[in-house]
């Protein structure tokens, strides 16, 4: 078994990363900003076409029932918003940027599956908690970034840990902390720093497997939820899934009525199945 990693180690190997796309920085950072040049946006998008065409595929499913046919990003923001837009381009466009760059040890098509099943429960949740859906859409999708990380940086030892898991019947995380030394939450956080992601963005993705940690936020809690849920609707069809232990402030803390959850869980599973359908392979 490899020797533990320190985080000075896992912090060097972030240069080995590719970079995010451009436009995923531009959305992310629109989140917060109130004078967004939504046609500049929209002709960043057009020149991709391959992200253009996958954005379109979504924006003209069946969940959004628009009555006419969308055939432009711009027309996608008419229709649909700014706000429905961003969160389609974004999904498309870092799902794409990384899907091509696993190892072993991570199936790709797995673990964004995951990423936007966790992002589409944590915005209809949102949307029933009354706070920012493009937060937690955005949070949700990136929670798991670390596991990227350590699987782009460390492919053998990731490999181990996927071993590990298996054969000790345990999480992923436990299993990262006894090969690696290093989790995927800790190698988020690592991550979300170096990408200069929003306080917001780092304390979710840094909190989603304890949101009753000191300094946690509520956006931690509603992303710890949707993971569980997500895992416990078997979205991504995982063998051998386990339903990760849901913590009871962090339950608390969403508060929603039989019928709410019902809800979620039928939305999740709609919103899931057109965001996937259209930008996986």
């Amino acid at each position: 078994m490899s020797a533990h990693l320190t985080y000075e180690q896992a912090i060097k190997k972030l240069d080995d990363l590719p970079s995010l796309p451009a436009i995923v920085v531009d959305l992310i950072n629109s989140i917060d900003q109130e004078d967004v040049d939504i046609s500049v946006l929209a002709k960043k998008v057009a020149r991709d076409l391959a992200l253009a065409a996958k954005t379109l595929r979504m924006a003209n499913s069946s969940l959004y029932g628009l009555q006419v046919k969308v055939t432009t990003i711009q027309q996608a923001i008419t229709y649909l918003g700014f706000q429905v837009t961003r969160n389609l381009v974004m999904a498309a466009a870092i799902t794409s940027h990384f899907s091509e760059t696993m190892c072993q040890g991570l199936d790709a098509k797995s673990f964004w599956r995951h990423s936007i099943a966790t992002a589409a429960c944590a915005k209809v949740l949102a949307r029933l908690m009354r706070v920012n859906q493009d937060y937690s859409f955005t949070a949700g999708l990136l929670h798991d970034i670390g596991r990227l990380a350590l699987a782009l940086c460390f492919p053998q030892e990731f490999q181990q840990a996927a071993a590990y898991r298996a054969a000790h019947d345990c999480t992923m995380q436990e299993a990262e902390r006894a090969v690696l030394g290093i989790d995927h939450v800790e190698a988020g956080l690592v991550l979300a720093q170096h990408w200069n992601f929003s306080d917001t963005l780092q304390l979710a993705i840094a909190g989603h497997h304890n949101p009753e940690a000191p300094g946690a936020s509520a956006l931690a809690a509603i992303i710890h939820v949707a993971n569980a849920v997500v895992h416990a609707l078997d979205l991504t069809q995982v063998p051998d899934d386990l339903v990760p232990r849901v913590s009871p402030a962090a339950w608390a803390t969403i508060g929603l009525d039989d019928h709410a959850w019902l809800q979620l869980f039928k939305e999740t599973e709609l919103y899931y199945e057109e965001i996937a359908s259209s930008i996986l392979p």
